[in-house]
């Protein structure tokens, strides 16, 4: 567990896999749900395995509008070639057959290295107590309602961590994922996902690909379905006042079913909202000013991998800062309206909340 929202510590890899389970009850559960599961692949130009072929092109990346922030700018063509890409996220039925069937352990679950939390602090951070260290993850926890306007810069006060808190159980000991198993799985860091990917022959997306994909086949659109304003029958995000009030008008006060909502122009679930999407590349909040700067202002960038090294200021010592996507069922207007596919956060590696889950890509060839 490291918290991205509130600079907590970092936890390191350890050993994560267990003896293989193989006839476990878990393991025939979770193959009984996959077996079941509806697989509606996308319509575009082909589809296999409930992923969805994009033939890839050149698109205007980044967002310009009212909401939009810094590091998604300057606005730059880019090209991409064709891949494939989940139709979904991946769910909690879909993790579930990973782990029972390699026994995988999480990071969320395991304890922390105080070592390796030690490399990411300041200098001088005193060693925390050993209950700090325990198994943990991050849980939106609403603050008080209040008479005032919260804060919205100081965002440690709705983050909490849980001890106990992981994908199976998700607001903390007690809470599970029945009747869950079509949401997206959170709480995984981005090795998790990344183990996920190896496993079932994928891996992560580029943030290029991401937003491509996002976009739907829409040309400079504020968002996955148009220019129109979000409102409640089109994503997972927040109604009301954040962080303390959520009418939940959409349905849904955390996660949501991956397939709830409408799917964008290329038959892809949840390109808005609902949990936020790891991507494999680094984050710099000016990554896009130097593409610009070496492809030049009509130049085109061919299938970024993002920069050799990240930074960013809510995390200034973290070697290492990924790029999320897609935004949550905590997004809003009046905090960070991230269900736009142009969007991006950096976060550390091996951050976990309720908020954070994932989907895969795969290369070509594509349909025949």
């Amino acid at each position: 567990m490291n918290a991205t929202p509130s600079s907590e510590p970092p936890q390191t890899p350890v050993s994560c896999c267990g003896s293989r389970p193989e006839g476990s009850a878990e393991l025939a559960r979770a193959r009984e749900a996959a077996s079941t599961a509806s697989v509606q692949p996308g319509p575009h130009t082909g589809s296999r395995n409930g992923m969805a072929w994009l033939p890839g092109g050149v698109f205007r990346m980044g967002g310009a509008d009212r909401l939009a922030r810094a590091d998604e700018s300057p606005i730059h063509r880019v090209r991409v070639d064709g891949f494939w890409i989940d139709v979904t996220p991946v769910t909690n039925t879909q993790f579930a057959l990973f782990v029972a069937d390699t026994g995988y352990v999480t990071v969320a679950e395991r304890a922390i290295d105080w070592e390796e939390l030690k490399r990411q602090a300041p200098a001088g951070t005193p060693r925390p107590p050993d209950e700090m260290l325990r198994p943990s993850s991050l849980v939106f926890t609403p603050p008080a309602r209040a008479e005032g306007r919260v804060d919205l810069d100081l965002f440690f006060q709705w983050w909490s961590v849980v001890p106990g808190a992981q994908w199976r159980h998700p607001e903390g000991p007690g809470s599970t994922i029945d009747g869950l198993d079509d949401h997206p799985v959170v709480h995984v860091s981005l090795e998790d996902a990344q183990a996920y990917a190896t496993w079932a022959g994928k891996r992560l997306p580029t943030e290029a690909q991401w937003e491509f994909a996002a976009r739907g086949g829409l040309e400079s659109k504020v968002n996955v379905w148009g220019d129109e304003p979000v409102d409640p029958t089109r994503c997972n995000t927040w109604q009301g006042r954040f962080p303390t009030v959520n009418t939940a008008e959409d349905g849904y006060e955390r996660t949501s079913p991956v397939r709830a909502f409408p799917p964008n122009g290329y038959g892809l679930y949840d390109m808005a909202g609902n949990a936020w999407e790891w991507c494999v590349d680094k984050f710099r909040p000016d990554e896009y000013a130097r593409r610009v700067r070496e492809a030049g202002p009509d130049g085109v960038t061919v299938n970024p991998q993002g920069p050799d090294q990240s930074y960013d200021a809510r995390h200034p010592h973290s070697p290492d800062v990924r790029v999320q996507r897609g935004g949550s069922f905590l997004c809003s207007d009046a905090y960070c309206a991230s269900y736009r596919p142009s969007a991006r956060m950096g976060c550390t590696p091996d951050t976990s909340l309720n908020h954070t889950g994932f989907r895969c890509v795969a290369d070509g060839p594509g349909p025949a």
